[in-house]
């Protein structure tokens, strides 16, 4: 029997699902602790190999879209055949991809390297994966609590490998840097075993696509649905903002004549900030709407652009700004996840929110890449600060007409 071979139904207490939900958000630790340290080495990438930072920057966006590009791709097959071989392609595809940079420093090479090869890797090893290779064995009323806390692995190794990147990077060099983060990302080979079956529905109620239904008509249904496009209008939104920020922060911070420290401590408190944030937002999900919850994250981040951009530019308030956008950062992860689960039911939910963020990574390509176009032509980012407020009010308003039932609040029993 292959190793993604069906587990059948019946197997197992409910309590059996939390194992494979730390190893998913142990996995998500790593890939996305990788990932959004990479702002780190605009820099110093810079420096030694004069590229300039639109081409840098053009690099890590597509990245950004290659990441949400497989996403989709890899979460078809893993919902058809199994999670355990794409998990186990994407960390070989990581691990490659972060060792081979430094001996492809041009253009080019960055583009092969970080562009795809690494955010394939990274995308493989991601959200709509884990998620969906944990939402068949999780209860319903316990899905968007089980994804918070995988959405908080990935805040977590932000909050872990900035600092320990930028270490890296100040001791011995950008290389070495990319070399350390390579190293680390081959932890994620042991993680994919107790992920690598494709699991049947937790209980038959959980389970509300139509009995037989296939991947493809699956997708055209929720293609033709208006509040799944209204989830892709505020997830775009977000990817614009996310990859900007991951992408620039340390540009925005170097440009205020601070030192590259603070740009190392932003990043972690953004991801340490995070995963109180996502855990809040995956109890949150199973209390009151998810619609309404999204909405008021997406609207929390234009306030807070808008009064970073009033304040003086010292270390406390990019540590206080940070904090802030941390507790939203990806915390609109699980209610988005538990949205498209409530639409469409699990059975293909990898595919399905793969699709989510794939929208994510289009606004994180025009989000990494518009702010180095901004930075070479106008010398600093405040159109990308000034756009971010506006996309972010109106990914709230998208949020607003998403069909989604009342929360259903357990009677308690005797």
């Amino acid at each position: 029997m292959s190793a993604d071979a069906a587990v059948p139904s019946a197997a197992a207490p409910t309590i059996r699902y939390w194992p494979l939900v730390l190893a998913a958000t142990a996995m998500l630790m790593i890939t996305m602790g990788v990932r959004q340290s990479l702002g780190l080495f605009v820099k110093p990438l810079g420096a030694s190999t004069g590229l300039g930072i639109a081409q840098i920057s053009f690099a890590l966006a597509i990245g950004q879209f290659v990441w949400g590009a497989v996403q989709p791709v890899f979460g078809a097959i893993a919902d058809q055949r199994g999670p355990g071989r794409v998990l186990v392609f994407g960390s070989v595809l990581l691990v490659a991809g972060m060792a081979l940079t430094p001996m492809f420093a041009s253009e080019w090479g960055l583009l092969l390297t970080l562009g795809v090869l690494a955010a394939a890797g990274a995308g493989a090893g991601s959200f709509s994966i884990l998620i969906g290779a944990t939402a068949a064995r999780v209860p319903a009323q316990n899905r968007s609590m089980a994804a918070g806390v995988i959405n908080a692995g990935g805040s977590f190794g932000q909050f872990l490998f900035a600092p320990f990147a930028q270490a890296v990077i100040s001791a011995a060099g950008w290389a070495a840097g990319m070399w350390a983060l390579a190293v680390a990302a081959l932890a994620t080979l042991p993680l994919a075993w107790p992920l690598r079956r494709r699991a049947a529905p937790a209980s038959a109620a959980a389970a509300t696509a139509a009995p037989g239904i296939g991947l493809r008509e699956q997708v055209r249904i929720a293609l033709r649905d208006r509040s799944y496009w209204c989830l892709h209008i505020g997830f775009f939104t977000c990817g614009f903002h996310i990859a900007f920020l991951v992408t620039h922060l340390p540009g925005e911070i170097a440009l205020c004549g601070l030192p590259d420290s603070v740009s190392a401590v932003a990043l972690a408190l953004i991801g340490l900030f995070n995963v109180a944030g996502s855990l809040a937002a995956g109890a949150l999900g199973q209390r009151y709407r998810m619609k309404y919850l999204l909405a008021a994250m997406y609207a929390s981040r234009a306030a807070m652009i808008g009064l970073y951009l009033v304040s003086p530019p010292t270390p406390t308030t990019f540590f206080i700004f940070a904090a802030g956008l941390g507790l939203t950062w990806l915390a609109t992860v699980p209610p988005t996840a538990g949205l498209v689960g409530k639409l469409f039911g699990p059975r293909y939910l990898g595919t399905l929110f793969g699709l989510t963020l794939l929208s994510h990574q289009i606004g994180g390509f025009f989000g990494a890449w518009f702010g180095g176009l901004a930075m070479a032509k106008f010398g600093d980012y405040t159109w990308m600060w000034y756009a971010d407020i506006v996309l972010a009010l109106l990914a709230a308003a998208a949020n607003l007409p998403i069909r989604e039932a009342r929360v259903q609040r357990a009677l308690a029993t005797a």
